[in-house]
């Protein structure tokens, strides 16, 4: 069952989103060599809770005691954030938060260069950031998610990336994960039909390499088997009357 969100919703989703995206904005300067991804994770919790009166609701979810993950490098998805994982000279790191005020939830994550990376680093953050938008241009009413997945999936590979497939967007609202799925990668025209006042994520992991992944020992960390680069942006969007609305987008972007 798809959860509609009224004009009066997305009035309270936009401010709730806005606070994730200043998450996300704030944690730049903090992103850094020499820097526990612990540290950031607390940082941005204590910002949530204390500057926001919102809720760091990744916290408790399947037990996960953290306002955020943290991918770096190989890292696909779901990294862990730890005091021992200490941040270096060209590494990049996925921080994906979310935020619940308002009766809402927002979920959103950004791509961070730490210190001098190479243009490889560079290249597959930027065009993982282009995936995300060609997702987003095809949002709007009489669409489908399959026209979504195809235009994230075909300028992955057009890039020499590959998109990992066990991983998707979702519906999201007042709680976390909502129907629909959103595939990155699909066939024009096929699939669910999109309508006003949906609203979901679309989250596209893109691989430097092969698209196989793995589950480290914590049964919740997944980095690439071949040890190569992974990449992920994300944005809560919500479908309007002519197209759609980044709820999530933030001052950098505009």
């Amino acid at each position: 069952m798809i959860n509609l969100k009224s004009d009066q919703d997305i009035e309270l989703y936009r401010k709730t989103g806005q606070i994730a995206g200043e998450i996300l904005t704030r944690l730049i300067p903090e992103v850094k060599v020499g820097v526990s991804t612990y540290k950031i994770a607390k940082l941005a919790e204590k910002w949530i809770r204390e500057d926001y009166d919102a809720i760091p609701s990744s916290i408790g979810q399947y037990d996960f005691q953290f306002a955020l993950n943290s991918s770096v490098n190989n890292v696909v998805c779901h990294g862990v954030p730890s005091e021992e994982e200490i941040l270096k000279d060209g590494d990049i790191v996925n921080l994906d938060v979310t935020v619940k005020k308002h009766g809402f939830i927002a979920d959103t994550s950004r791509m961070y260069l730490v210190g001098e990376c190479s243009d490889e680093a560079k290249r597959i953050c930027e065009i993982t950031r282009e995936c995300l938008f060609k997702g987003i241009e095809q949002v709007k009413p009489g669409n489908t998610l399959g026209d979504i997945g195809f235009y994230i999936h075909r300028h992955a590979i057009k890039n020499g990336y590959t998109i990992v497939k066990e991983y998707c967007g979702h519906g999201i609202g007042r709680e976390m994960h909502e129907e629909p799925q959103v595939l990155h990668y699909g066939k024009k025209r096929k699939g669910l039909k999109l309508q006003k006042g949906m609203v979901f994520t679309i989250e596209p992991m893109v691989n430097e390499g092969g698209g196989k992944i793995k589950h480290l020992a914590d049964d919740w960390t997944v980095v690439t088997v071949d040890g190569k680069l992974s990449a992920q942006c994300e944005h809560t969007i919500v479908v309007t009357d002519t197209g759609a609305e980044v709820l999530t987008l933030r001052d950098e972007e505009k």
